[in-house]
């Protein structure tokens, strides 16, 4: 009997251990809104898209503001908060510090492959304007869709990279485009319909026939430099196409980037 009642203790023990890992790491914050940009609903919506990354691709996207960095570079309390937070060993790790308006992105494991240097810095571009507008809600979800859409890239063995990144949105360059075109067309009709109308004026095939016989006498001539032309050539930057990387007070190696909004 009791040989039957430890085999169903121990039995039990076991299932509660294998459970309570797997609870802990479903319940870990994958946002923490400690300088409070954002409201419980917009909280909400962004922890949706967060978690939804985490259950498709087993990847921990996260996000955390604060007040202050407590006298910490940024680069450093980002690494330090996603290795003591308890995320996993792949994610990547968007740091907002409203005191000095600091921003930090830090990747881990396959965040590393995933997020390349030049991967960040166009990520980066796509959300910074809203959160120095203090769009904060608008720029946290563009960050978690620019998360998902790297790391589904990644998979697909050609991570986003200085070669190879995601072409920018063509809509205002295409509306500017059709405008200058449409307006040069009425230029030209309305040119055109005036051209017509002069018809007792007709070019001149010589210079000599605009200028009246006689009239223009030359007593010197010299000779005067007016202008040069110097065609330069932008010389391309060169861009690594992998992560600089890093070790953090933990020894966990870590990429990223970061900078002001």
């Amino acid at each position: 009997m009791k040989k039957k009642l430890f085999a169903m203790l121990f039995t039990l023990l076991l299932c509660v251990s294998l459970v309570l890992p797997a609870f802990a790491e479903e319940s870990l914050p994958r946002l923490v809104d400690d300088a409070d940009l954002l409201s419980a609903s917009e909280e909400a919506d962004v922890l949706k898209k967060l978690d939804k990354i985490k259950a498709t691709y087993g990847m921990d996207a996260v996000i955390v503001t604060v007040d202050s960095t407590e006298g910490l570079p940024p680069m450093a309390f980002a690494d330090d908060f996603y290795d003591y937070g308890g995320y996993g060993k792949d994610g990547v790790l968007l740091l907002v510090s409203m005191e000095d308006r600091d921003w930090w992105i830090s990747t881990s494991g396959y965040g590393i492959t995933a997020f390349t240097d030049a991967g960040l810095e166009y990520l980066s571009e796509q959300f910074l304007d809203d959160l120095s507008d203090g769009e904060y809600a608008k720029a946290f979800h563009t960050f978690a869709d620019q998360c998902r859409d790297f790391i589904e890239q990644a998979r697909t063995g050609k991570p986003y990279n200085s070669g190879n990144l995601p072409k920018k949105p063509f809509g205002v360059v295409k509306h500017l485009l059709i405008a200058l075109a449409g307006g040069l067309i009425v230029a030209l009709i309305i040119t055109g319909s005036m051209r017509s109308k002069l018809k007792t004026v007709r070019r001149q095939p010589k210079a000599t026939s605009y200028v009246v016989p006689g009239s223009m006498q030359v007593t010197r001539s010299s000779d005067m430099f007016l202008y040069r032309h110097v065609d330069r050539t932008e010389k391309e930057e060169k861009r690594s196409g992998s992560s600089t990387t890093h070790t953090s007070s933990s020894g966990n190696t870590h990429g990223g980037s970061g900078g002001k909004f």
